[in-house]
């Protein structure tokens, strides 16, 4: 049975004390990478869209902007209030627990030892697990919070997961307007603006897969399909709808 060197090192006394006081980890990758996909899948649906009905550079370009300005803000907002909204409830249970172990001491009690017996925990060893959580009042409440409502101790910071989350909203959804944003500043330069910008779409959900994979330990071959399939079929479907709808776009 091999053994990996950094793995022994996570292992040792000081790393273990380190890791878990410092807490869960607050990275905003979640927030980062559904952004990024949102952001590249959405603006990429308006151009692909646009270009199946034949519109002119300059239209893709303002729809573009204002859908990749418009819908990273919402997505942002969406992902703050949702944080926030679970941060409040969590705070609520917090503060229903504090009561329930001030005006049912007994009862939050025997809750306590029946979490744990259920554990495996029984006899001697049970009653001294319970006896030292229920000492401390404010382990107590944490103790509560995981094990009847499943509430960490760490929260996500709503604003951070915001942020995140509209920066590579942008970042990544601007790669499908780059070709025609440099058709706008040098006429000709690009021949087929719409092939550029799939191009580029499909090398960023490539990216932005393998990125995921890589976290999750996921297959990257596997992670790369999963992402180009889902943008495969959301500008497929945007750029079938733009072309059947390009007889009135023809008219305006």
């Amino acid at each position: 049975m091999s053994h990996h060197p950094e793995h022994a090192a996570e292992h040792t006394p000081e790393a273990i004390r380190h890791r878990l006081s410092s807490g869960v980890s607050q990275g905003h990758l979640k927030d980062s990478v559904y952004g990024a996909i949102d952001g590249a899948v959405t603006t990429f649906a308006v151009v692909s869209s646009v270009a199946g009905a034949g519109l002119p550079s300059g239209i893709v370009i303002i729809m573009g902007l204002a859908n990749l300005l418009a819908d990273g803000f919402s997505m942002a907002s969406g992902n703050f209030l949702g944080t926030r909204a679970e941060n409040q409830a969590a705070d609520k249970a917090k503060r229903e627990e504090e009561l329930e172990i001030e005006n049912h001491p007994e009862g939050e009690r025997e809750e306590v030892r029946q979490i744990f017996a259920r554990k495996g925990f029984e006899g001697e060893t049970l009653d001294k697990v319970v006896e030292v959580i229920t000492a401390d009042k404010s382990r107590w409440v944490k103790i509560m919070l995981q094990e009847e409502h499943g509430i960490g101790p760490d929260r996500p910071r709503a604003l951070r997961a915001a942020i995140a989350t509209f920066i590579a909203f942008i970042l990544i959804g601007a790669i499908p307007l780059v070709a025609y944003l440099i058709e706008l500043i040098r006429p000709g330069l690009i021949e087929n603006p719409f092939a550029v910008a799939c191009g580029l779409t499909a090398i960023s959900f490539a990216i932005i897969g393998s990125l995921k994979a890589r976290v999750v330990d996921q297959s990257q071959i596997k992670g790369i399909l999963e992402t180009l399939a889902v943008g495969a079929l959301a500008s497929g479907l945007a750029y079938g709808i733009g072309y059947l709808l390009r007889p009135f776009a023809e008219g305006l």
